[in-house]
């Protein structure tokens, strides 16, 4: 597995567990309108929370209209945004609609995709859609667990964990959905990879104040996570943002307080070789009400350095990042610009930014990282 949760050759499904009858009225007291299954869940329904809007009161995008990136003039370069790139299809989803949303239904390349952002966890992840023979449709439930989004499908009404992508009550529980790559940055860094890639278009069938932030000053450091009854792991702030990766049974979380000082990392991870690329430029969705106007939080993302039977080593440059063995130069996007592996694009490890309180509760034997010396 290499995942945020998820696994790299499809979903997996595990015996449900068989919740006891006192559980099974608990679910129904706690979603007593709900066609879901409560007899078949993996964790207690005393660990949900109402986050306020009930099912569907956050409402997910279905039918999402895109425009190019010369049309999306209501982004600016430094607007985060969520790149997927599936079979050669780029296309950018702004955490400025995604704030408001959560959940948007997208197929890219003929592939059914589940693109989410939860704003408390400051986690943006994409999943695969198809479950077996099934394409589930994604729904926001209205609860949260450890503070994260759980989402719902609208076939069998299972609920699943966001953060990690597994379903935890409902007929599908045991089951994992498969996580697809992707990245959060900058708007500037998506135009410069993608000139032909495609933006989710503000023209979503809502009325929204897309550009602003419904959770400014959330992210200031020492704030309480929100509905989160935990205990935060000390070893780091609960709102410290941390590129998370796991590869096999190990995991690894690189503080982005870190990687300010060290923006290429050098490391290897279940054995395998990777790179965590750091760089500014990114502003957060969850500082000021104008996201444009935000704070600078950066932006992290994660590859393999093996290329071509060979392991490359990096070092990070005034405007990008080269590697030591050929002194080809490469974009935060994992691509060479120039040198002899000039357009190589390195392999994408699944990583996702979070908070480190939303990362460590369902990960605790998390390796922080700590220095910049690779193994």
């Amino acid at each position: 597995m290499i995942a945020c949760g998820g696994s790299e050759s499809g979903s997996r499904s595990a015996t449900p567990a068989a919740p006891g009858a006192s559980d099974v009225g608990a679910f129904r007291s706690l979603a007593p309108d709900w066609a879901t299954d409560f007899t078949r869940a993996s964790v207690a329904a005393g660990e949900f929370r109402s986050g306020g809007p009930g099912k569907d009161g956050i409402p997910a995008i279905d039918e999402p209209r895109f425009v190019g990136i010369e049309e999306a003039e209501f982004l600016s370069d430094v607007d985060p945004v969520l790149a997927v790139e599936v079979d050669g299809e780029a296309r950018a989803y702004p955490l400025q609609i995604l704030i408001w949303h959560e959940i948007v239904n997208d197929v890219i390349a003929g592939k059914p995709v589940a693109v989410t952002y939860c704003p408390l966890c400051n986690s943006s992840l994409v999943f695969e859609r198809t479950v077996g023979t099934a394409v589930l449709d994604f729904g926001v439930s209205g609860f949260l667990r450890n503070s994260d989004l759980v989402m719902f499908d609208r076939q069998t009404e299972s609920w699943w964990q966001q953060v990690t992508g597994d379903a935890v009550v409902g007929q599908y529980t045991g089951t994992a959905l498969e996580v697809i790559p992707a990245s959060t940055i900058a708007f500037s860094e998506f135009k410069d990879a993608y000139p032909e890639g495609l933006v989710l278009s503000r023209e979503t069938g809502f009325d929204r104040s897309y550009g602003r932030s419904p959770y400014s000053g959330y992210d200031t450091p020492g704030n309480d996570p929100f509905l989160f009854d935990g205990d935060v792991d000390g070893r780091l702030d609960a709102v410290d943002r941390v590129v998370a990766v796991e590869i096999g049974t190990e995991a690894v979380a690189y503080p982005f307080s870190r990687l300010l000082e060290h923006p290429a990392v050098n490391d290897a991870i279940g054995g395998e070789p990777i790179v965590v690329f750091y760089r500014p430029g990114v502003a957060s969705p969850l500082d000021r009400s104008a996201i444009a106007d935000s704070k600078d939080v950066g932006q992290g993302v994660v590859f393999r350095r093996a290329v071509k039977d060979r392991v490359l080593t990096f070092e990070s440059t005034s405007d990008g990042f080269r590697d030591q063995q050929t002194g080809s130069t490469w974009s935060i996007t994992g691509r060479a610009n120039e040198g002899p592996l000039k357009d190589t694009q390195l392999e994408p490890v699944i990583h996702g930014n979070h908070f480190w309180f939303a990362w460590a509760v369902f990960k605790a034997q998390t390796r922080v990282w700590q220095s910049e010396e690779a193994p």
